[in-house]
């Protein structure tokens, strides 16, 4: 899983925005959003530049990407 650090999300439909951009890549990624700490978390045979960059694409700030353990750890 891979964290991003993500930058512009404010409502409902920039969560849409974000998980579509994904699934543009991925169309069986997994993508959790958390709107209030800008924290988009994405289980994807994607790289994560890719991943990036295409929510870089739908208008978004990237500001960082960490990898995650399953379970948070």
């Amino acid at each position: 899983m891979i964290e991003f650090q993500v930058e512009g999300m404010s409502c409902q439909h920039c969560v849409a925005a974000v998980t579509k951009a994904v699934r543009a890549l991925d169309a069986n990624a997994r993508v959790q959003i958390e709107l209030e700490n800008g924290l988009v978390r994405i289980e994807s045979k994607e790289a994560a530049d890719r991943l990036g960059a295409a929510i870089g694409e739908a208008g978004y700030t990237v500001k960082g990407a960490a990898p995650r353990a399953p379970g948070g750890a």
